[in-house]
């Protein structure tokens, strides 16, 4: 039988169940058969739960048959992936917090994905995600890094200068502003077509197509 294994790197992070969520609506076209679910040791409570509930989750819809296992360190997690998600928070919370109250120490905008929060973070996450690639590069050398990590731009972009590891940076903000601008012109929201300059929360949409008609 045909494998599809997903290592989630950040696995205990409060945004996988949605994921898993994603996984299950979409089993048809994206038969996964494995999830490895990797986290560091400070965040072992966290990814057992995460583990437990995705399990449960699977079992409701029928797909028992999906592999869910834990992992503290990269190298059986990633070896035989064919995806690599990385939704990782160097630092953990306490780390975000110290990130946005640095911009507004300075009446700056207080945000972990840009400005000078934003780039603190990155400082913090490029070397990490680079560790990730690495072993990407030796362990599974044919499959796509799916970076979340946030500030996604630099993170991404980092990877795909020093590596020759296969990134795609992925956002939430374009598919938010497709169904946004599809209910503000009470069109569907498989009709609406956006060109987008950076799909970050720096985000800026160029030109929009709803039915056919560029607005």
């Amino acid at each position: 039988m045909q494998t599809l294994k997903i290592a989630v790197i950040g696995g205990g992070s409060s945004y996988t169940p949605e994921l898993i969520e994603g996984i299950i609506l979409r089993h048809q076209q994206i038969p996964v058969t494995e999830l490895a679910l990797v986290d560091v040791e400070a965040g072992r409570e966290k990814v057992a739960i995460i583990a437990a509930l995705t399990q449960r989750m699977l079992k409701r819809h029928g797909l028992v048959q999906v592999k869910v296992s834990v992992h503290f360190g990269l190298d059986e997690a990633i070896r035989g992936a064919q995806f690599v998600l990385t939704q990782l928070r160097v630092g953990q919370l306490a780390a975000r917090a110290a990130d946005e109250r640095l911009g507004l120490k300075y009446h700056l905008l207080g945000q972990e994905t840009t400005g000078v929060g934003g780039f603190a973070k990155a400082l913090r996450t490029i070397p990490v995600i680079l560790q990730v690639a690495r072993k990407v590069e030796a362990l599974a050398p044919d499959a796509f890094i799916l970076n979340f990590t946030n500030p996604a731009g630099i993170v991404t972009e980092a990877v795909s200068r020093y590596s020759s590891a296969k990134i795609i940076g992925l956002c939430n903000v374009p598919i938010n502003m497709q169904h946004m601008i599809a209910g503000m012109l009470d069109a569907k929201e498989e009709e609406v077509r956006l060109s987008f300059c950076r799909a970050e929360s720096y985000g800026l949409g160029t030109q929009g197509d709803a039915g056919g008609g560029k607005r």
